[in-house]
């Protein structure tokens, strides 16, 4: 599909907190939009206020100035309101881990995104939705996954200082937390179903179940590597790396992207997802939820539309 900027007006959704540095870089980016499009800038700081502007975007394209929870928040209020079916969003990466715009190839420097808005391709994307009518945009995982958010948040922070602006440690949060949380507890009894077939029973333990819209989580680390939100399949990753020299071995090749190749670790796709068992955790799209004995999750393909590079 065509996209012809001088024929879409823009509405820009900012976080009213963003610091300085932020500020001085999305003026940069909105100088550049405004060279192709009318547009409006809006700052919310909550969810009524973030409605509030929903409420009048009529049939603008929705650019979402933020990083992944801001770009979850702007999805899942248009979703609540039925009204994500005719959207069009765009995306200003401002966050720290950015992993919808990796996965994605939307350049991490704001004004290079700005130019996508502009010059990019109108495509349509898929949408995870679990069984309590929540929404997730990139990826959830079980297990270790949520107990490694639980601590990278921490680790990003401290790494965070380890280097100049966004040029530092901070992408080594997750599989940092992912080691330091893998023994606590070891493993969890749990049954995954894919498309109703069980592919993982409570006799087998695991370590992590992770499934992916897009394959980036933490920052960087693909969890999911082959994840494409276009593709109208969700990626299935189990990991049964239970053993105390497994789990090394797991996370060292989480952090290169090569965990998929090991013998413990099972690979599927398909369009439903169901995780139940003893009490888990889970972490979508970075936010934290649980304790969890059941959870299903469906794709619906082609939820919305999205501004990509061509």
């Amino acid at each position: 599909m065509g996209y012809c900027p001088g024929v879409n007006p823009m509405l820009v959704i900012t976080n009213a907190d963003a610091g300085t540095a932020d500020q001085e870089a999305l003026e940069a980016a909105l100088a550049i939009l405004h060279t192709g499009a009318s547009v409006e800038v809006a700052e919310t700081s909550n969810p009524g206020e973030l409605d509030g502007v929903l409420h009048r975007a009529g049939s603008r394209v929705i650019v979402v100035a933020g990083g992944d929870g801001s770009l979850h928040a702007v999805i899942a209020a248009l979703h609540r309101r039925n009204e994500l079916k005719d959207a069009t969003l765009a995306l200003l990466p401002m966050g720290t881990g950015n992993d919808f715009a990796r996965g994605n190839d939307i350049p991490l420097d704001i004004e290079e995104a700005a130019k996508v808005v502009l010059e990019g391709t109108v495509r349509p994307v898929d949408l995870i939705v679990d069984d309590t009518g929540s929404i997730v945009v990139n990826n959830v995982h079980v297990g270790l996954g949520a107990q490694a958010s639980r601590k990278a948040a921490t680790w990003k922070t401290r790494l965070g200082s380890v280097g100049v602006g966004k040029v530092n440690l901070g992408k080594l949060g997750y599989p940092v937390g992912a080691l330091m949380s893998a023994f606590h507890p070891p493993s969890w009894r749990l049954r995954v179903e894919v498309d109703g077939e069980v592919v993982n029973d409570l006799d087998r333990p695991v370590l992590q179940v992770a499934i992916g819209n897009g394959g980036n989580v933490g920052g960087g680390t693909e969890l999911n590597p082959d994840a494409d939100p276009e593709d109208g399949l969700l990626d299935v990753m189990i990991s049964r790396a239970v053993g105390p020299l497994s789990k090394i071995g797991y996370v060292v090749k989480l952090r290169s992207g090569e965990h998929e190749e090991r013998d413990d670790v099972v690979s599927l796709r398909g369009r439903t997802v169901s995780v139940s068992g003893e009490d888990f955790w889970l972490s979508a799209d970075g936010e934290i939820a649980g304790p969890e004995r059941t959870r299903t999750w469906r794709l619906e393909p082609a939820a919305y539309q999205m501004i990509l590079p061509r």
